[in-house]
């Protein structure tokens, strides 16, 4: 609401499924499926694809229009992420221990709950003491189920970081550390990515064009990291090259992405290289 004017939007009686609905997209997007036609899980192609590998070749299509959408990206990835809880959530029913969940689920107390999630967010070390905060931590462990499934979820954070464990004990301490966040507003590749144009043309355009130009395509930000690090494995550390990495002999890497700023992406590497006990 705004100086006592609203905005009025209507909607149908029952909401629209986003499981096995080709109509869906084309009615949320009719600007980008202006035929109503092509969307998800349809039978009108010669193949069925899954879902994810569909969307991928929508943003790959040859006018870059659902790149430059503004909602397109974010909206399909939401969805998946639903998708996955619910996967998560049907996995964890099928279990022999679901009726306990639902029966810790139902007689949680929640004063223990709001207390623990206090304690927390405080950065305690709380280790749990009686019964009731006993029953709120396997309550935690119970979500992880459901949580894991789902890409950039607290869980899935939680996975990497026993998997880096893992690796330590495994190979030992790592060699080197490494955080190398490629620009992309200087690179003539990204820009190309991000470009309408079908013709590679290395203009030199003003910085407030090339951050525009990066700033409505993620998804050429994406694709211009996903190339990045890429070649940084291959070439740098020489993981399935003929040559040895410029660290030394590669015997194991683990490397996460961050998001430093909007659509900026960064990574931090671990390596662990065979001759550091040589020397």
């Amino acid at each position: 609401m705004s100086a006592g004017k609203v905005m009025a939007i209507g909607h149908a009686e029952h909401p629209e499924s986003i499981y096995n609905n080709p109509r869906l997209y084309p009615q949320m997007f009719p600007w980008l499926f202006p035929y109503g036609l092509g969307g998800l899980s349809n039978t009108n192609g010669w193949k069925r694809l899954p879902e994810s590998l569909h969307k991928r070749q929508l943003l790959m299509y040859y006018d870059k229009r659902f790149q430059m959408d503004q909602y397109f990206p974010i909206i399909a990835f939401n969805q998946e992420q639903i998708k996955s809880s619910t996967t998560g959530g049907f996995l964890l029913a099928d279990k022999n221990s679901f009726e306990d969940v639902t029966e810790r689920l139902l007689s949680i107390n929640t004063t223990t709950l709001s207390t623990l999630a206090a304690r927390l967010a405080k950065g305690e070390n709380v280790t749990p003491s009686n019964k009731y905060e006993e029953d709120c931590f396997q309550l935690l462990k119970d979500l992880d189920h459901i949580g894991g499934h789902v890409e950039g979820s607290l869980t899935s954070k939680k996975y990497m970081r026993n998997e880096i464990w893992s690796l330590i004990a495994y190979k030992g301490a790592p060699s080197w550390f490494i955080t190398f966040a490629p620009a992309d507003v200087q690179h003539p590749i990204a820009l190309y990515y991000a470009s309408t144009g079908q013709t590679f043309q290395p203009d030199l355009l003003p910085k407030d064009e090339r951050i525009k130009l990066i700033a409505t395509n993620p998804v050429a930000g994406a694709r211009f990291f996903d190339m990045m690090v890429k070649l940084f494995i291959r070439h740098v550390l020489g993981v399935h090259s003929d040559h040895d990495g410029l660290y030394g002999e590669t015997s194991a890497y683990y490397g996460t992405v961050e998001q430093q700023a909007p659509k900026k992406y960064g990574t931090k590497c671990w390596i662990q290289t065979l001759n550091s006990d040589k020397e």
